[in-house]
């Protein structure tokens, strides 16, 4: 599977590792990914999801419910 948050769409992004001398090699910035179980009141079910850290973040904030409802409608998440 990819490297991808499920809920905001984050994924690696393509940069430059320089060193002392100014040398530029590429890297990579991946996503601070991490695999999460919720449980949702309103179907009475636990889903498991991949999500990024800032997007733990916002469900502690607004509430598994209100982002699941913002993935669907941008088009994260199949209903």
């Amino acid at each position: 599977m990819s490297r991808v948050c499920e809920l905001t769409g984050k994924k690696a992004m393509v940069g430059n590792h320089v060193s002392f001398s100014n040398k530029k090699n590429k890297r990579k910035f991946n996503v601070n990914l991490s695999r999460k179980r919720f449980y949702i009141p309103e179907e009475d079910k636990w889903i498991t999801l991949k999500v990024s850290t800032s997007a733990l973040k916002t469900i502690n904030k607004k509430g598994i419910s209100a982002v699941l409802k913002e993935a669907r409608a941008n088009g994260m998440i199949a209903k």
